[in-house]
């Protein structure tokens, strides 16, 4: 378990009302978990019908590595590690 940053991007940021905060956490699934108990308005942004299970369109790094990569939720996370929340994002 480690101290863990993680950095909000767009609409997430909007929701919660910070861009980024550390939590101690294990696994991907775990610093999500405390990320939705301390900012509720996140959790239908994040999560497929308030469940556990990420919506498809949002992208999830680990030090700038997708978790679809690594481990997905289950990914361990280290003293240091960087964790970014990438909703969709458009423009033109």
């Amino acid at each position: 378990m480690g101290n863990v940053k993680i950095k909000l991007f767009a609409n997430v940021r909007e929701k919660a009302g910070i861009s980024q905060a550390e939590y101690n956490a294990e696994t991907v699934i775990d610093l999500l978990s405390i990320l939705v108990t301390d900012y509720p308005a996140v959790k239908d942004l994040i999560f497929e019908n308030g469940q556990q299970e990420i919506r498809g369109y949002i992208n999830i790094f680990v030090n700038g590595n997708n978790i679809h990569h690594l481990e997905r939720t289950e990914t361990r996370l280290s003293d240091g590690d960087e964790v970014a929340i990438f909703p969709p994002v458009s423009g033109g």
